[in-house]
C-alpha cells in the first residue's frame, strides 16, 4: 500500500508538469500560427512562464459574490481537478497499478461525473453568464458523451475486452485506426466537444458569455478549473493513442501522445468556433445515428465470424 501511495504521488506530479509545460506549449504553438513569439521573457525561452502563472495565481486575493453559493462554488473547481486526476490510475504502465478488468466501463463511469462541476460551478455563481455556460457544458457533454461511448463499445465488440492493458495486447500486430478510421474521426471529434475545446468551446464562449461558466471565479479557484481541463486534454489524448495506435508505454507511446495533443493545441488556432445549435445537430443527426449502424456492423461481423 505504501508503494502504491508513492506510485500515485510520483504520478500526480509528473502529469501536474505535464499540465504547466502544456499550457507553455500551447502558447508558444499559437503564437507562432499567429506569427509572433508567444512567451519568452520569464527565464530560458520563457521556460518558466507556466511556474510564473502558478505563483501569480495562488497568491492572488480570492474574490466571490456575496450571492453565490459559497460552499457548492468553492468545492466545484476542486472536484473537477480531483475527477482530472482520478482516472489517471487506470492506464496501463506495466507495474500493475488499478489496471483491473474492466477498465474502460470505470473509464466512462467517471467522466459521465465530470458534467456536475461545471454544472454547478456555472449555476453557485449566481450569474446569468456563467449559468448559461454551466447549461451549454451540461447539453454538450451529455450529447457527446452517448456518441463516446458508443465508439468505445463498437471496439470492445471487436476485441471481446474491456481492459486497456488487453487493448495494448491486441494491437501488437496491427493498429486498429486502420480498421476503424472513421470511427476514430468521431472519436477525435467527440473527445473535443467532451473536453470543451475548440472549435466546440461553448461553455467559455468568450465572444457571447464573457467567459462563461468561470467568468466569476478568480486566483485559486480559475487555477484548479485551468488545471483540470488541461489534465483532460492529455488523458483524452493519452486514451486516444491506447484505443487506436496501441503500443506499451516506451518513448514511442509518449510521443504518439505528444502528436494528438498538438493537434487539439493546431485545432484551436486555426478554427473558429462552431454554432451550437449546429453542435447538436451534429450530436444528435450525424454522429449518433453513425455510430449506432458501425456499433450494430461490428456485432453482426463478430457474430458471423463466431458462428464461421
Amino acid at each position: 500500500m505504501i508503494l502504491l501511495f508513492l506510485y500515485y504521488v510520483l504520478l500526480l506530479i509528473c502529469v501536474l508538469i505535464s499540465v504547466a509545460f502544456l499550457t507553455l506549449l500551447e502558447r508558444k504553438f499559437l503564437g507562432y500560427i499567429q506569427i509572433r513569439k508567444g512567451p519568452n521573457k520569464v527565464g530560458l525561452i520563457g521556460i518558466l512562464q507556466p511556474f510564473s502563472d502558478a505563483i501569480k495565481l495562488f497568491t492572488k486575493e480570492q474574490t466571490w459574490s456575496s450571492v453565490s453559493n459559497y460552499t457548492l462554488y468553492f468545492f466545484s473547481p476542486v472536484f473537477m481537478f480531483f475527477m482530472s486526476l482520478f482516472l489517471w490510475v487506470l492506464m496501463p504502465y506495466g507495474s500493475g497499478f488499478f489496471d483491473f478488468e474492466y477498465g474502460f466501463f470505470f473509464f466512462l463511469c467517471v467522466i459521465s461525473l465530470g458534467v456536475y462541476p461545471l454544472m454547478l460551478a456555472g449555476w453557485s455563481s449566481n450569474s446569468k453568464y456563467a449559468l448559461l455556460g454551466g447549461l451549454r457544458a451540461v447539453a454538450q457533454t451529455i450529447s457527446y458523451e452517448v456518441s463516446l461511448a458508443l465508439v468505445l463499445l463498437s471496439f470492445i465488440v471487436l476485441v471481446g475486452e474491456y481492459s486497456m492493458e488487453d487493448f495494448v495486447e491486441f494491437q501488437s500486430g496491427s493498429y486498429l485506426i486502420f480498421l476503424f478510421y472513421l470511427l476514430s474521426l468521431v472519436w477525435v471529434v467527440s473527445c473535443l466537444a467532451e473536453m470543451n475545446r475548440t472549435p466546440f468551446d461553448f461553455a467559455e464562449g468568450e465572444s457571447e458569455l464573457v467567459s462563461g461558466f468561470n467568468v466569476e471565479y478568480s486566483a485559486g479557484g480559475f487555477a484548479l478549473l485551468f488545471l483540470g481541463e488541461y489534465s483532460m486534454i492529455i488523458l483524452m489524448s493519452t486514451i486516444m493513442v491506447i484505443l487506436f495506435l496501441g503500443g506499451s508505454m516506451g518513448l514511442m507511446f509518449f510521443l504518439k501522445v505528444g502528436i494528438f495533443v498538438g493537434l487539439v493545441i493546431w485545432l484551436r488556432g486555426t478554427f473558429p468556433r462552431y454554432r451550437y445549435d449546429k453542435l447538436m445537430n451534429l450530436a444528435w443527426k450525424s454522429i449518433l445515428p453513425f455510430t449506432l449502424h458501425c456499433l450494430f456492423l461490428y456485432i453482426g461481423v463478430k457474430t458471423i465470424i463466431e458462428i464461421l
